[in-house]
Order: C-alpha cells, then sequence, then structure tokens
C-alpha cells in the first residue's frame, strides 16, 4: 500500500510565506496612516463637542485643533486645513486629504481620507 503526500510541497510553502510577506508588508506600510486618520477624526469630534469652546469663532476652533495636533504631533490636516461651519443648528468641521504610501521602487498606495463632526450651539 502506497502512502499519499499530505502537507505543503516545497514550492507552496514558499509561495504562501511570500504572499504572508506581502500582506506583513502592506500592514506595516499602511497602518500608521490609517492610525493618523482615526486620530485626527478623534480629535475633530473632540473639538466639536468641547462644551468650552461652544459658541467661539471659529480661530477659537483652529487653535483647539491647533493644540490637539501638537500634542499628537499631527501634521497631515493643519488648521487651516478645517473646514468649519457656523450657523444656527451648530458647527461643522470637515477635513480632507490625500496621504500616499510608498512601498517599493514605483509602486505607492494613495489615501484619500475625508471625515467631519458635527457640534451643538
Amino acid at each position: 500500500m502506497q502512502r499519499t503526500q499530505s502537507g505543503l510541497s516545497m514550492v507552496g510553502f514558499i509561495i504562501v510565506m511570500a504572499l504572508v510577506g506581502l500582506v506583513v508588508i502592506l500592514g506595516m506600510k499602511t497602518v500608521p496612516a490609517v492610525i493618523e486618520y482615526y486620530t485626527i477624526l478623534k480629535n475633530v469630534n473632540a473639538i466639536a463637542k468641547n462644551g468650552e469652546i461652544k459658541g467661539g469663532t471659529v480661530a477659537d476652533y483652529r487653535n483647539a485643533y491647533a493644540k490637539r495636533a501638537i500634542m499628537d504631533e499631527m501634521s497631515s490636516v493643519t488648521p487651516q486645513d478645517l473646514e468649519i461651519i457656523k450657523d444656527s443648528n451648530g458647527v461643522e468641521l470637515s477635513f480632507s486629504y490625500t496621504r500616499k504610501v510608498p512601498l517599493w521602487g514605483p509602486v505607492s498606495l494613495v489615501f484619500d481620507f475625508d471625515g467631519s463632526a458635527k457640534g451643538s450651539n
């Protein structure tokens, strides 16, 4: 009785490891950009819902964001990049930016991030 082969062959193992390596490299390069986006979004939400700034001027909202940007070392969105709309319903802060993540050689990933937050008066 002959035994049949079970498991991965060496070529199959190399292919699987190459794919796993590619996924790991992509993750290591892209996760920081996504984390930065969620940090910016968290800060914009906190500023929009902050009770201390309610009724403040546009400059007050920009200054509050500038302080948080310095604390969290965010440089992709500056206070001038924020679009701030104030009306009778409250305030809306929004932003959008593009982040290019180089992978290797001429290959890059481009992310288009945008977000907004609303606060009441």
